[in-house]
């Protein structure tokens, strides 16, 4: 007797029903990111939050050590940069700001309403500054956090302990951090350098393959150089004069634009290029590395097309260049434009700041999450709480992406890290056993902050809620009400920080995408400008590279408004989804773009002005249907009647984005 297996029949065209499983928009904050593990911050970590709270425990001043401790987390979570000056300014000056905060929410502590309103303000003030830069974003956090947890926790009198405490943790955090300063003083610059000419190299490998691969290598060479740009102009600010070792550092990613410029017009032409050119490239990537100097061999085929000439004259001469000992300081110019000194910088930031409305709209929905937050716990008869508006606080700072994805990964992660805490907690003796789980904890943020907010969040929160228990001696008892605190918080900023606005309900990718397409068009018109004389065609030739940096740049800017997109709910990430193919359109005709560009350079016959006129006006027509669609629509667009010229792959990849975004008669 056989047994047949029973099947549901499903009648035709209705679809087979799918399993149960997470949405994606959480899953892709779940997933861990593939980032290369920090040991050295690792290590770092460990002593820079376990050791304070050793000698707090010799001293017998437990709760010194665990002030010192929550100051040097603020410090570890802050150091990403990587140059060493960079490092100083991202640490020591979001320090400073959180002395502020911690004696002004120490002021107001117990004050009831008073410290409602205080927060308030310190919250409104946060957001407000986060619209400055990256330094004043994690300033503004820091002024925030320290605000709130001076005004629910009972701190040691009098009111400069707490501050000072503090400061010394995060200072003794940048000690640590400098220690490698006389060594490696400038080896994450020129690190720098060499990873953009080894991206490179790989971009003219993919040359004449799949396009997919080698857009993909395009736009990790210009991470790269964008990277090495920010380190090498950034200590420029900061350093009067002229550096020897600089200004090399300049000259030699100077010299790389030219190479990056000629990628393109290898890869049109279809065919990979010879061997020896990626591998002469990495050459010079090693050179640079390692400082070496002295006459480059190299052994390039003859070249014969355009293309050939533009990436032979380009890499020769920046073989020349890298082995330079000492690069003329009159004739190495700043190719993104000289950057403002910092107090021009720190001047039109705030100028910014006070008259941006988008700076304001930041702020207020911080500052009316923080004061729900804290009239709540002042409220409700239950224990005061700082945990709910620390809560917020993460959750909401509106620069660090989707408020939705982060109020629930924040949850998630919260309730992750409790788990471990309470492990710590019940099982761990109070006392000198803390010291060694410390350096565990500690060394686990900067591993797990690398994998994702979610995990950031589960590695943060036992060593908070260890630090917190040496201040109020609560013990296991702080699990359950924290948990209900954090979710209590993440649900205020659901309400208050994500649902009453309607902006946090749209994407921007589109008018961001949209000021790039102008961008482009720009850059068209300044590729094939007229000049009258060598002085204009230098001035030329400085103006398109700036404008090619700056569309880059802008669709960096789209690719990470895309990337926070895409975790956010239904229909906001599947909006963003479908701008996609346009971003990667608009990068093509901006390759295209300079692939003609090099092509005239080196003997190919110029386009007519009318020809880039039309294409500009063209450019400026998509830049506005993609203003005024909110999202995509997919129409014919007739073929361009010529289809020769060094313009045509330029007119070709416009007809393929204008067929992705077009405004429907």
């Amino acid at each position: 007797m056989t047994t047949q297996r029973r099947t549901e029949h499903i009648p035709p065209g209705r679809p087979r029903p799918r399993p149960l499983a997470p949405p994606a928009w959480l899953l892709a904050g779940l997933r861990p990111s593939s980032g290369r593990i920090p040991w050295a911050a690792a290590a770092r970590a460990g002593i820079a939050m376990a050791a304070p709270l050793a000698v707090g425990f010799a001293l017998d001043e437990p709760e010194y050590g665990a002030l010192v401790s929550m100051g040097a987390l603020a410090g570890v979570i802050g150091d990403t940069a990587d140059a060493y000056r960079m490092r100083v300014l991202n640490i020591a000056v979001p320090q400073a700001l959180g002395a502020v905060g911690v004696a002004l929410g120490t002021l107001v502590y117990g004050r009831g309403w008073l410290a409602v309103a205080v927060l308030t303000l310190i919250a409104l003030l946060s957001g407000m500054i986060s619209s400055i830069g990256t330094v004043a974003s994690v300033s503004g956090l820091l002024l925030l956090l320290n605000a709130v947890v001076g005004a629910g926790l009972p701190m040691p009198q009098p009111w400069w302990t707490a501050p000072l405490l503090l400061t010394t943790g995060g200072l003794f955090v940048l000690a640590l951090t400098l220690l490698g300063w006389p060594v490696r003083g400038r080896r994450p610059e020129r690190s720098a350098v060499a990873a953009a000419y080894r991206a490179l190299a790989d971009a003219l490998e993919a040359c004449g393959g799949p396009q997919a691969a080698y857009d993909e290598r395009r736009r990790q060479v210009t991470q790269a150089l964008d990277h090495a740009y920010d380190l090498v102009l950034g200590r420029r600010a900061r350093v009067h004069g002229r550096s020897p070792s600089l200004v090399r550092m300049l000259a030699q990613l100077n010299v790389l634009i030219p190479l990056v410029e000629a990628a393109p017009a290898v890869h049109l032409r279809g065919r990979p290029p010879a061997p020896g050119i990626p591998a002469a490239v990495r050459e010079l990537a090693a050179a640079v590395e390692e400082g070496r100097t002295g006459t480059p061999v190299l052994d390039l085929p003859a070249p014969h097309t355009p293309s050939e000439r533009a990436i032979d004259s380009a890499l020769r001469h920046a073989a020349v260049i890298v082995h330079l000992a000492e690069p003329d300081p009159y004739n190495v110019d700043d190719r993104l434009g000289r950057p403002a000194s910092l107090r021009v910088r720190a001047r039109r930031g705030v100028r910014d700041m006070m008259l941006s409305e988008a700076s304001w709209r930041y702020g207020l929905r911080l500052a009316l999450c923080i004061g729900l937050a804290q009239s709540l716990v002042s409220l409700i008869e239950v224990e005061r709480s700082y945990w709910v508006a620390l809560t917020v606080t993460f959750v909401l700072k509106p620069d660090f992406g989707s408020v939705f994805s982060r109020a629930v990964l924040r949850a998630l992660g919260t309730a992750a890290g409790l788990v471990l805490a309470a492990a710590v907690l019940s099982e761990v003796p109070r006392g000198w056993w803390d010291v060694p789980v410390m350096v565990v904890l500690a060394a686990l943020i900067p591993v797990f902050s690398v994998k994702g907010y979610a995990f950031q969040t589960a590695a943060i929160t036992p060593v908070i809620l260890l630090l917190s228990d040496q201040l109020n001696h609560e013990g296991f008892d702080l699990i359950l009400p924290r948990l209900l605190d954090s979710l209590i918080g993440c649900a205020i900023a659901l309400v208050a920080g994500y649902l009453l606005w309607p902006e946090s309900w749209h994407t921007r990718i589109g008018d961001r995408l949209a000021d790039a397409v102008d961008d482009a068009a720009r850059y068209v018109e300044h590729a094939f400008a007229p000049v009258a004389d060598e002085a204009a065609l230098r001035a030329a030739r400085q103006s398109r590279l700036q404008a090619r940096r700056r569309i880059y740049r802008d669709l960096s800017g789209v690719r990470s408004e895309f990337q926070r997109a895409l975790t956010e709910p239904p229909p906001t990430g599947a909006r963003a989804a479908a701008w996609w193919p346009l971003v990667v359109a608009l990068e093509r005709i901006v390759d295209a773009t300079t692939a003609a560009r090099v092509r005239v350079n080196h003997g190919a016959a110029p386009p007519s002005a009318d020809e880039v006129d039309r294409i500009a006006r063209q450019l400026r027509e998509l830049a506005g249907d993609v203003r005024s669609s909110p999202v995509p629509v997919r129409v014919d667009t007739p073929p361009e009647d010529d289809e020769t010229g060094v313009l045509a792959p330029v007119r070709q990849e416009l007809a393929a984005a204008r067929a992705i975004s077009h405004r429907p008669a």
